[in-house]
């Protein structure tokens, strides 16, 4: 992971003496930087609620228990995915469904439709027109659309669409779950937040306020100068933007194809090989990548290759590939 932005830290620092209780429901400053950054970027309209959450990876693994999700439900999630959909489902006792399309889950008593774009591990963008037809389809049924869309300002060959953009009649029922880990660089501070249905964002608030889920005052502190501030954003893009502009074609030279990858922090290749023996090769030239099969049985031919690493470690890999 690439620095903590200093203005973020100064942010940090100044809050340090905070002795007081924070309020789950975020300081009133930090909730107008949610909503004002969710307004600019997500394009959507006023009456949505907000609520910021311990990270990203929190609020995906007890979403369907706070929701009073359990036996008996049905929650469908990517077929390929960041297995924390799936552990999620599973604490809360109910059903995982793997499906892409809405054709493919059929009878199921679906209580919450999982969506991600751009989407971790394959960088795929799903276009409005398939958001609009999900948000549809999941209201006839009444189910709940939580859609994971923490990597929305990084879109390379497309422009990723928030869910919240989609829903000119309200947002009834409709969830999106931001992050600013790697927009921001705050991993180590678990920053998220979650907007939308007012209603549900009230209903998640009743509840954490109990299991003490809170966003330390610090954290909070930092999290609205990071929401406030573009620069350090435009900066780190264009930091992931060179690494990507180095290894894509290195891995296409090296015999890869690449797959979606159209926008996030993944390239999503493979070399048309069980995903092991592709983990064992590149392992062999010192470059290491997470296998296919660790977001789901789908992904047993594909690797998933990181941004992430500095610039210094992206460098040396290209190398070992040519």
């Amino acid at each position: 992971m690439d620095p903590v932005p200093g203005r973020i830290q100064e942010a940090l620092a100044a809050a340090a003496n905070s002795p007081g209780y924070p309020l789950t429901a975020g300081t009133p400053r930090l909730r107008e930087a949610i909503a004002s950054w969710v307004a600019r970027k997500c394009g959507a309209a006023p009456g949505f609620g907000v609520l910021p959450t311990i990270g990203s990876k929190e609020l995906v693994g007890w979403l369907p228990t706070l929701l009073g999700i359990g036996p008996g439900d049905t929650v469908v999630i990517p077929t390929v995915c960041y297995p924390t959909y799936e552990v999620g489902v599973r604490l809360a006792g109910a059903t995982a469904l793997r499906a892409d399309s809405l054709t493919a889950i059929g009878p199921a008593r679906v209580k919450l439709i999982w969506i991600n774009s751009p989407a971790n591990p394959t960088g795929q963008v799903l276009p409005p027109a398939h958001l609009r037809k999900v948000v549809e389809w999941a209201r006839e049924r009444g189910a709940i659309v939580a859609s994971d869309e923490c990597y929305l300002t990084l879109g390379w060959d497309a422009q990723p669409a928030s869910v919240l953009s989609v829903c000119p009649d309200g947002y009834q029922g409709v969830l999106a779950v931001h992050s600013l880990s790697k927009r921001s660089n705050l991993a180590g501070y678990r920053a998220g937040f979650v907007a939308g249905d007012p209603d549900l964002v009230a209903e998640l608030l009743a509840v954490r306020k109990h299991a003490g889920m809170i966003v330390p005052q610090p954290v909070q502190a930092a999290m609205v100068e990071a929401l406030s501030d573009e620069s350090h954003v435009d900066a780190q893009r264009e930091t992931y933007a060179r690494r990507r502009a180095l290894l894509r074609p290195a891995l296409e030279k090296a015999g890869f194809t690449v797959d979606h990858s159209e926008a996030g922090l993944y390239l999503w290749v493979t070399r048309d090989e069980p995903c092991w023996s592709t983990v064992d090769w590149l392992a062999d030239r010192g470059i290491l990548v997470a296998p296919g099969t660790f977001y789901g049985p789908a992904g047993d031919r594909n690797v998933r290759v990181a941004l992430t690493a500095t610039d210094d470690r992206v460098e040396a890999a290209v190398a070992r590939l040519s």
